[in-house]
């Protein structure tokens, strides 16, 4: 009797779980197939314009490293303007919204997350993301674009970054960056 009551409960739990997963298949619509239409390669030039300092500073300084080391472990939160040009008037097309991290103690190399945040022109509205390491040192650093959204759904490809100039006494820097993105 106890093993007919325990049979018949798995068999009533079975086709609970079934159901449920059958349901949550339709309300999710998992059956239906993407269609991602062809994949395409774009490449195009940004301008990230950043201010270090004062009242229109678009680099904060969330946490600064050790007494003994002020560069290891200094975090960065920044929402730069993204321009077509290096001029201070190009036309600004979005932000790129960044986490950066020092994470060597030997080099300033960050460990960052950017968000290219599109406002105007041909991908006003989506999303590139870049994540990767950024040695400073570099005169052109190599990072990967893991991801994005609207125009850049499924995006993988690289960026090729540059420092154009950097003013100490201004506060204020510009570096360039050559997306290659592959994308549907």
């Amino acid at each position: 009797m106890a093993a007919s009551f325990q049979t018949n409960l798995i068999i009533i739990l079975l086709a609970l779980l079934l159901s449920s997963s059958a349901t949550i298949a339709q309300e999710l619509d998992v059956a239906e197939p993407l269609s991602l239409g062809r994949e395409k390669l774009t490449r195009f030039r940004l301008y990230l314009h950043e201010v270090f300092d004062g009242r229109n500073a678009t680099v904060v300084y969330a946490a600064v490293g050790n007494a003994t080391n002020l560069v290891f472990g200094t975090i960065s939160v920044l929402n730069d303007i993204l321009a077509l040009g290096p001029e201070p008037g190009s036309k600004v097309v979005g932000r790129a919204q960044a986490l950066g991290a020092i994470a060597s103690q030997t080099q300033p190399a960050l460990t960052m997350i950017m968000n290219f945040v599109f406002t105007d022109g041909k991908f006003n509205g989506s999303v590139l993301t870049i994540a990767g390491r950024n040695n400073l040192n570099l005169k052109v650093r190599e990072l990967p674009i893991v991801g994005g959204n609207g125009a850049f759904r499924f995006a993988r490809g690289y960026v090729r970054t540059s420092t154009i100039f950097i003013n100490s006494v201004n506060k204020v820097g510009v570096v360039e960056y050559n997306v290659s993105v592959l994308h549907y």
